[in-house]
């Protein structure tokens, strides 16, 4: 899950510095969205 948004984040810097801000903005968001998914999983794994 970690890489999925390392690689969207990557890919999120890459078009940003191409000038394609609107594929930057939504990988951004889809990073941003995984990040937040492998933290509730890692303290709901690290509570049971």
């Amino acid at each position: 899950m970690l890489e999925l948004a390392l690689m969207f984040f990557v890919i999120a810097v890459i078009a940003g510095a191409l000038g394609a801000t609107g594929i930057a903005g939504l990988t951004m968001t889809i990073a941003k969205w995984l990040v937040i998914v492998f933290l509730v999983l890692a303290v709901v794994s690290l509570l049971l």
